[in-house]
């Protein structure tokens, strides 16, 4: 199912219209087990992916992951998303993907099996320093799948991912951050949505960046970490090329020039 998931994710999907796009809507479709909020005002361009499936601790069930799918598939074609944030809409539970805009997994509870792994497989993680992770499939005669053997080993180096697998060790938010399995580890707040709002303050810093930069970035990493270094500098190289007749990166210099803030457009 993990596996199925995760390459999923890259496929054209046929479209239909979103539910619940808006905030109030979003918190209205109680019934969904994948909901979708695009922020206003100062955070527009945010939208976040809330996973809400109370019952089951948010397991990959085949309704939760179809809707997960959906959103997905839908919201990857949506030029104004610029940050994607994965959040629990079930108290002390995290579970979550590849996408082409920055994408942020907030984890304020347990993130363990294919929780931490789907977090993985997001660009940038924040945990609450009481959250607890690990990838206990071993634990339970299973192998890790969703790209955790891949992913995990590119975080932490091959020995220490090794031994987190080997023994199905579980860590804490504040852990895991010394390990630079997370980006962030901050003090849980008596809300239990710690992770959440410093996960917001980072979408808030990727906001007035250049979109398409930002994205052709994100494929210049990905892409390059997956091959060696030559072949990683050509496909820089591409990425430089693509960026060099946007509109943002005309803008970007011309604001140098003129000495104010740039009007990023996405194009």
């Amino acid at each position: 199912m993990l596996r199925v998931l995760t390459s999923a994710l890259r496929l054209p999907r046929p479209r239909r219209p979103l539910q619940a796009r808006g905030c109030a809507a979003n918190l209205a479709a109680a019934n969904r087990e994948i909901q979708v909020c695009a922020l206003a005002g100062p955070d527009q361009g945010i939208t976040e992916i809330l996973m809400n499936r109370p019952s089951a601790r948010n397991a990959l069930g085949n309704v939760f992951v179809s809707e997960l799918l959906e959103a997905l598939a839908q919201l990857r074609e949506d030029r104004q998303v610029r940050v994607l944030i994965f959040r629990s809409g079930v108290k002390g539970v995290f579970c979550a993907a590849a996408f082409p805009a920055p994408t942020i997994a907030a984890m304020d509870g347990f993130a363990l099996g294919g929780g931490l792994e789907l977090a993985l497989a997001c660009d940038l993680r924040v945990a609450a320093s009481s959250a607890v992770m690990g990838l206990i499939e071993t634990t339970r005669g299973l192998l890790p799948g969703a790209g955790g053997t891949q992913r995990l080993p590119r975080c932490l180096g091959v020995a220490l991912a090794k031994e987190l697998i080997f023994t199905g060790r579980r860590l804490s938010g504040s852990q895991a951050q010394a390990l630079g399995l997370v980006n962030h580890a901050v003090a849980q707040n008596e809300e239990g949505n710690a992770a959440y709002h410093r996960a917001r303050a980072l979408a808030q810093e990727i906001l007035p960046q250049a979109p398409t930069a930002v994205r052709l970035g994100k494929v210049a990493i990905d892409r390059g970490t997956e091959v060696d270094i030559a072949s990683g500098m050509a496909i820089e190289g591409i990425c430089y090329a693509q960026n060099i007749p946007t509109r943002d990166r005309l803008e970007g210099m011309a604001a140098f020039r003129e000495k104010r803030p740039p009007r990023f457009v996405g194009e």
